[in-house]
């Protein structure tokens, strides 16, 4: 028997009670499991396991986040920093860099000839240390989080974190293009030698903002 006709036959075995007539949603589905675990203090999880990860992580204050993106950019060296539409813009007030407005008229090219970008989140989790991005205000296009070497991202603390992917998902449209990042994009396919920078970004900063 291959395998295949081996896990046809288990499906099978497991179907064998069920009318032929039932369809999936006549049978209610129980989810009485827990949605979270509550952690006592989301936001300071969420920073543990995005460090675990490899980001980095900044905390500041409204009145402060414009400085601090200001000295992100200039500790890297940016000299171009991709803004996506609806990004405040007192965010951004660095002197001496160039803000290339995220339009569909930007080539990969021209995009990947930009230094740094700056985005706001959807949400974040706290068990996983994921940002999710939905093409939201602020968040622009999937490519432009993929393509620059250097992301900083913008996290409202604690209204943007929640405790699990289970309180995540009811705040989000299964239909927009949904990103899920969890630290610098990386890969060990190769001899499980750790490689950054592969699949998007190799340098992920992560600003909690606390009202």
């Amino acid at each position: 028997m291959s395998a295949r006709e081996m896990v046809l036959a288990r499906v099978r075995r497991a179907l064998a009670d069920v009318p032929r007539e039932e369809t999936p949603d006549q049978v209610p589905v129980v989810r009485d499991y827990l949605a979270s675990h509550s952690p006592a203090d989301p936001v300071g999880m969420l920073a543990e396991h995005l460090a675990d990860y490899r980001a980095l992580v900044h905390h500041t204050d409204e009145a402060g986040l414009p400085a601090l993106i200001g000295g992100l950019l200039s500790a890297r060296g940016a000299r171009s920093v991709v803004v996506p539409q609806g990004l405040p813009a007192a965010w951004l007030v660095a002197d001496g860099v160039r803000q290339v407005p995220d339009t569909a008229e930007l080539t990969p090219a021209e995009l990947d000839a930009v230094d740094s970008v700056v985005t706001g989140c959807a949400v974040a989790i706290a068990e996983t240390g994921t940002i999710v991005l939905d093409g939201g205000p602020a968040q622009g296009r999937r490519r432009i989080t993929l393509v620059p070497d250097h992301h900083v991202v913008v996290v409202r603390a604690p209204e943007q974190v929640v405790d699990s992917v289970g309180q995540a998902l009811p705040r989000l449209v299964p239909g927009r293009p949904l990103t899920w990042i969890s630290g610098p994009s990386a890969t060990s396919d190769i001899e499980l030698d750790r490689v950054e920078g592969v699949h998007g970004p190799r340098t992920l900063e992560v600003v909690l903002v606390r009202g």
